[in-house]
């Protein structure tokens, strides 16, 4: 919200010297927050003065173009000229070349003499062009950086100015103003007026303020107004979407009267476009007092306003000339016509004030915040208007604004104020609150008087009676934010002053350390990133295509997913089922920026729904929602459990001189995996595994206690020529949940044995369809109980094994847990661990 400063000191004592600057420190003690300041005279500076075009001569170019030179008196005649520098004549007529040709001989306008600055920083100074020197510039708005108008330069006649030849211009149209912008928060809403403001800067500086709202007189609403009904049989939150709705109306009102110049300098310098005169009033009542208004041409309405909510189907062509598809939430004014305006958000075209204009309808109403918000959202129709009625309007003060805005249509369009008033709806009655007596100094911490607890309610406009219990406290009609006892204890902490509150360190409460779950899952975060993977962090949105692709190891099916309705990309409108889509993506940017060799890893939840999704019915606000209707939000949460997954692409380091280093495989995905289960102390299975994003051939299924747990491999080679991966990558992912909830209690550490190691090796061949884990885990049970460990080192097939077979080498190490093995006794159990492989898999010692 941008503040004139000439404005707000029509309302409070601001001092006449007092700059934006000064303003935004007195603000920042009441919670406002600074954010700009606007001065016209930064990016401007004259002599900038009203001239008067004496005479004006048309001359052709060779380039086409006719240019005027034009003699411009800029003092008044018979006074001699006080300004000096080069390019400014003593005799007071400047000689000036202009290609505009809106303008004749006599016409007052504005002239940019030698010296001046305009805004980029365009010097003006005297100049030979077209034959002559022109020393200065005949200005259109836009040059001057108060308009948008470049058609022309701007003749003071159109403004409705007939200012003395030589006035500074800067006084002419306020140009020596400035303006403070800060930031409103949400609870604030009424900040967005000069009538807010004004009341914070009185009770910043403990200075006076007058209500801009106690100076009108309002004309009784009569029977003879305009027809309004309110009708809303869907309302949000059992709340009404409209409970005031005033309409005046004038007539006779000429629209293409200018807007004064000292209107449009304040609606400019508040950061809004001069459009027309009757617009440029709707915008002033807004920013004056807060309350937005809707004029419409009142030849142009038939039959009786209703507001009402949309019906199915139904459209409506707005202001700006869309034509919008309505939704049965949307508010709606209606006449007889069918839609007019979308409540509190943007009016109808077909009802637009134009320049035949001669009646208006003036339309002031209180719209439900929620309402308003969710059409302004629905329709991405962002409005002043909505801007406020999404925070909070005063419901007292629609008569006000209209009877406002009734007189300035009467006294700068010329129009006439009719009996039509009507005052449909009702007021609601302000919030009462019970304030205990020291319940503000103790839980601020501050021992506030009852004085100053008074006078900091009433300083925001609160009525305040003290009882037995405390205080009774009506909150201000245009504070809605305030509605329980706490409220009121932050608006008197804010209105003291936060520096009255005493700085203490707060005693940390003692706790129980971690739970579970959560030490469980820094374990496996800190593990895997000290087997020296880099953990990352993805966003959960994903498109339907990832999610069918990893969400399901079956090709084709298609995966539930929970699908968002305000997603940030149509593409990835889906919460993940599988955190590989994310960490695939952070590898393909990675690549993309030169780092080829990656291990990552994540950890988080993905989103698996069950057979319910949401909820039917949504609990309103302010109500303690039924057990029922908890547990019927319960079921339609969907499951989210916390996985792991890692992605390994390139070399496990980077190449040096004399070091070739190893690619990574997927032996290095099941290490991971295995990782994880070690930290956990959990059995991991590890079997052939067929999942339509790994590798036909060279994937695992992960189990736990025969339960599938997750998938480890290398990708697909098509997959990951569609996303731009290089060949062979790996990558591995876990219900990291799951394994937690199957971990012991308490996981044992092994106990170190002092006997020494026997280790032999053993290489067998097999049908090549025959998976190696298999033959591992048989090569255990067949070894006994001498068996420390076994490793399957090296798989080979080629030369010297028979077409069809595979040899497999494993690694046996052997250990006594009392003795020192001899090497009969691991030859004995070897040789035990191949007949048992020999008989299962028709396996020969190689």
């Amino acid at each position: 919200m941008r503040i004139p400063l000439s404005w707000l000191r029509e309302y409070t004592q601001l001092p006449a010297d007092a700059s934006a600057e000064d303003l935004m420190a007195d603000l920042v003690k009441v919670g406002l927050e600074e954010e700009d300041v606007h001065r016209p005279s930064d990016t401007l500076s004259g002599p900038i003065v009203v001239g008067q075009v004496l005479s004006l001569v048309k001359e052709e170019q060779t380039n086409g173009k006719t240019i005027n030179w034009c003699q411009v008196r800029v003092v008044p005649e018979g006074t001699e000229q006080t300004l000096t520098g080069k390019g400014i004549e003593p005799g007071g007529v400047q000689g000036i070349i202009c290609g505009a040709h809106n303008f004749v001989e006599g016409d007052k306008v504005v002239v940019t003499l030698p010296g001046a600055v305009l805004p980029g920083d365009f010097k003006i100074t005297p100049r030979k062009t077209y034959g002559h020197v022109s020393a200065g510039m005949i200005a259109s708005s836009r040059e001057l950086g108060i308009g948008e108008d470049h058609d022309g330069i701007m003749v003071l006649s159109n403004y409705g100015l007939d200012p003395e030849v030589g006035t500074d211009v800067f006084e002419l149209f306020g140009l020596n103003d400035q303006a403070a912008e800060i930031n409103v928060t949400p609870d604030r809403g009424y900040c967005f007026s000069i009538r807010g403001v004004a009341r914070e800067y009185a009770l910043a500086t403990g200075t006076s303020f007058t209500d801009p709202a106690t100076t009108i007189s309002v004309t009784e609403a009569t029977e003879a107004g305009h027809q309004v009904i309110l009708s809303d049989d869907a309302p949000i939150y059992d709340v009404p979407g409209c409970t005031r709705f005033v309409t005046r109306e004038v007539t006779g009102i000429n629209p293409s009267l200018p807007t004064p110049r000292w209107m449009a300098s304040r609606l400019q310098l508040a950061g809004m476009r001069s459009i027309s005169l009757v617009v440029d009033i709707s915008n002033y009542v807004m920013l004056e007092l807060g309350a937005p208004l809707h004029f419409y041409d009142a030849d142009k309405l038939t039959g009786a306003i209703t507001v009402r909510r949309a019906a199915a189907g139904e459209k409506l062509t707005t202001l700006d000339e869309k034509s919008r598809e309505l939704s049965v939430e949307d508010l709606l004014i209606t006449d007889e016509s069918g839609a007019i305006g979308i409540a509190g958000v943007m009016g109808g075209a077909a009802t637009e004030v134009g320049q035949s204009t001669s009646t208006v309808l003036i339309e002031a109403a209180h719209f439900d915040a929620v309402s308003v918000g969710r059409s302004r959202r629905r329709h991405k129709l962002p409005s002043e208007a909505s801007k406020r009625f999404e925070r909070g309007v005063d419901p007292h003060i629609m008569d006000i604004a209209a009877q406002r805005a009734v007189n300035l249509l009467v006294e700068l369009a010329g129009g006439t104020e009719t009996s039509k008033v009507t005052d449909a709806g009702v007021v609601p009655a302000d919030t009462q609150i019970q304030l205990p007596a020291g319940f503000a100094g103790a839980l601020i911490g501050v021992e506030y008087t009852d004085e100053q607890t008074i006078t900091a309610l009433q300083g925001i406009g609160a009525t305040v009676a003290q009882n037995a219990e405390g205080f009774l406290v009506s909150a201000p009609s245009w504070r809605p934010d305030l509605e329980i006892k706490e409220d009121l204890v932050e608006e008197v902490a804010r209105v003291v002053g936060y520096d009255q509150i005493p700085a203490t360190l707060p005693v940390a409460p003692p706790g129980r350390g971690l739970t579970r779950t959560q030490s469980q899952r820094r374990r496996l975060l800190q593990g895997l990133a000290d087997a020296g993977l880099t953990e990352v962090l993805t966003y959960p949105f994903v498109s339907e295509a990832q999610n069918n692709m990893f969400g399901t190891p079956e090709a084709g099916a298609t995966v539930k997913a929970v699908s968002l309705a305000n997603p940030i990309s149509k593409e990835f409108r889906f919460l993940r089922t599988s955190l590989l889509p994310g960490l695939l993506d952070t590898a393909r940017r990675n690549i993309g920026r030169g780092f080829r060799d990656l291990a990552l890893y994540e950890g988080g939840l993905v989103f698996l729904p069950d057979d319910q999704l949401g909820s039917a019915f949504l609990p309103p606000l302010g109500v303690k929602p039924s057990d029922e209707v908890l547990a019927d939000l319960c079921n339609g949460v969907p499951n989210q459990p916390w996985q792991l997954a890692a992605v390994f692409t390139g070399h496990e380091a980077s190449a040096a001189a004399g070091f070739a280093p190893r690619a990574w495989d997927w032996a290095d995905a099941l290490d991971a995996a295995g990782t994880v289960a070690d930290i956990l102390g959990v059995d991991l299975e590890v079997a052939q595994g067929d999942h339509q994003a790994f590798h036909p051939g060279r994937a695992a299924t992960l189990k736990v206690a025969g339960e599938v747990v997750g998938y480890a491999g290398e990708l697909h080679p098509a997959l990951l020529k569609d996303a731009d991966l290089p060949p062979r990558t790996v990558a591995m992912e876990l219900n990291a949940a799951a394994l937690m909830a199957a971990a012991p209690q308490v996981v044992v550490a092994q106990s170190l044995s002092t006997q020494p190691l026997a280790t032999q090796d053993v290489a067998l061949v097999v049908d090549q369809h025959v998976v190696a884990g298999h033959v591992l885990d048989t090569l255990r049970e067949g070894a006994g109980a001498l068996l420390e460990d076994i490793t399957l080192f090296d798989v080979y097939q080629g030369k010297g094994i028979e077409e069809g077979k595979k040899s497999l080498a494993f690694g046996l190490r052997f250990r006594a847990a009392d003795r020192t093995l001899t090497a009969d006794e691991a030859s004995e159990a070897r040789a035990a661990a191949v007949a048992l492989a020999t008989e299962k898999f028709g396996a020969t010692q190689r």
